[in-house]
């Protein structure tokens, strides 16, 4: 096994997006945490409040959520769904990622952790991480800034004996009773017999000691990924332009995202909830042209509806759910494939219906009607429309690309028909009687007996003409 610890130092400060620099955390009138501008103007982790407003009279200052930590952890849980489906909390501020048997998917430990560094940037969250065969090793490590890769227990082991014994999760006195007997270092440890340090520091050190060496069993608890996705995000000041919403959004859809490739799911569909200060509610409808899972798809639609949306009141905070999902399927991609240049079909239909509106944009689906006027019919994109492409009418003879709202009435000489000339007949009839059932309706095409012809005329101009009992008509035109 090897585990991917995260810490996250500042999260109680980064949990808060769209926040104004510099700002800081504040517990019991005491700074929590604060961010690098405030740092820069003195301010530290532990100062009264009335001294870090004295060092940076600027100070946006907000008091410590305990409950908006554990659900952002939460969220950025569901997100590491992607990198791996073994995740666990490690409160106040870390997880915990099982990425030994996920190597050889993303190409390498090196792979894995570039990809969840970069996710953690893109997101804006500060992060300290470490990899190491046990998951308190890994823990120890990340929190001490190790930032390394230690494959084998036994660099494990190397890389711990280096760390000093003032670990985050012993109580205070250990250290110090630990510093009198001249031990300053966790591999010093290694040299003293464990029934001596049990005595002198209490069972519960000694015993995550040997955890972390892998002497004893280590087990965590792994995160549930919730049944149903919704996530839910309250903004620290209030939002009056719709594009200043896409960071904050951002953070929803990786966390969907996540959540998705863990469940091994698609999304047809979500919704982005917006509460306004004066209490009403909006929403935002996603529907990507496809099923997907991809965080980039649903990010480029939520920017193309932000671009376009006029905030009636600000927004005070989100929440992002999952409306449709589909089981994602389980064929394989083929050992060539090649990516399509350009952003593909799909995501450009998701455009034009983000900019145009979702009623702008329809596409033809089969009707089953011999009548080439009822034949086919609009209908909304299909949220699979990658996978099974718009749908045409199949039919063995030809059709004409272009079809005219109204057959128009052609001139008929001796030669026959004229259309910008006499007309050469190229095929033979095709006889079409059909609708019989609709005769006579507001708007129907009714019962119809033609005999439909391929015609050319001198420009080289192809047409579909038929003859009925009224004579010769022009339905439609080849490209």
């Amino acid at each position: 096994m090897l585990w991917l610890a995260l810490h996250f130092p500042l999260l109680p400060l980064e949990a808060l997006p769209l926040r104004r620099s510099p700002s800081a955390v504040v517990a019991r009138g005491r700074v929590w945490a604060c961010d690098r501008a405030a740092a820069a103007a003195g301010v530290a982790v532990g100062h009264k409040l009335s001294t870090a407003l004295g060092l940076q009279p600027g100070l946006a200052v907000f008091e410590r959520d305990a409950a908006l930590e554990r659900r952002t952890l939460e969220s950025l849980a569901c997100w590491a769904g992607r990198f791996t489906p073994t995740v666990s909390l490690a409160p106040p501020a870390g997880l915990l990622l099982e990425i030994g048997g996920c190597l050889r998917l993303f190409g390498g430990a090196p792979a894995i952790v570039d990809a969840v560094l970069a996710g953690c940037a893109e997101q804006a969250y500060s992060v300290a991480w470490a990899a190491a065969p046990t998951p308190l090793a890994a823990r120890w490590l990340a929190q001490a800034g190790n930032g390394a890769i230690h494959p084998t227990p036994m660099a494990m082991q190397t890389a711990l004996a280096g760390l000093p014994c003032a670990v985050p999760d012993w109580p205070a006195e250990v250290p110090e009773r630990l510093a009198a007997f001249g031990l300053r270092r966790l591999g010093d440890l290694a040299a003293v017999p464990a029934a001596g340090l049990r005595r002198r520091i209490g069972s519960g050190p000694v015993d995550d000691l040997l955890r972390a060496r892998g002497d004893l069993p280590d087990p965590q608890k792994p995160f549930a990924f919730p049944e149903k996705f919704a996530g839910d995000l309250e903004l620290p000041a209030r939002v009056e332009h719709a594009e200043a919403l896409a960071f904050a959004g951002q953070r929803l859809l990786a966390a969907l995202s996540g959540w998705l490739h863990a469940r091994q799911l698609l999304a047809r569909a979500c919704t982005l909830h917006l509460t306004h200060d004066d209490g009403t509610c909006s929403a935002l409808s996603l529907r990507p042209a496809e099923a997907s899972a991809d965080e980039g798809r649903f990010l480029r639609l939520l920017r193309e509806h932000l671009g376009r949306l006029h905030l009636a009141a600000p927004v005070a905070a989100l929440r992002l759910a999952a409306d449709e999902v589909v089981a994602r399927p389980g064929a394989s991609a083929h050992l060539f494939d090649q990516a399509p240049a350009g952003e593909g079909a799909p995501a450009c239909l998701e455009r034009l219906r983000a900019r145009l509106g979702e009623s702008a944009v329809r596409t033809l689906a089969r009707n089953a009607d011999y009548r080439p006027e009822c034949a086919t019919r609009e209908r909304e994109i299909a949220v699979d429309f990658a996978s099974a492409g718009p749908s045409t009418a199949a039919f063995t003879p030809p059709r004409p690309l272009w079809l005219l709202p109204e057959p128009q009435a052609l001139s008929e000489r001796a030669d026959g028909p004229h259309w910008r000339g006499p007309l050469q007949l190229l095929t033979r009839g095709e006889r079409l009687e059909s609708g019989w059932w609709d005769a006579g309706e507001d708007g129907a095409a009714g019962d119809v007996q033609r005999e439909y012809f391929v015609a050319r005329n001198p420009q080289g101009q192809w047409a579909w003409i038929f003859r009925d009992a009224q004579g010769w008509f022009l339905h439609g035109l080849f490209a």
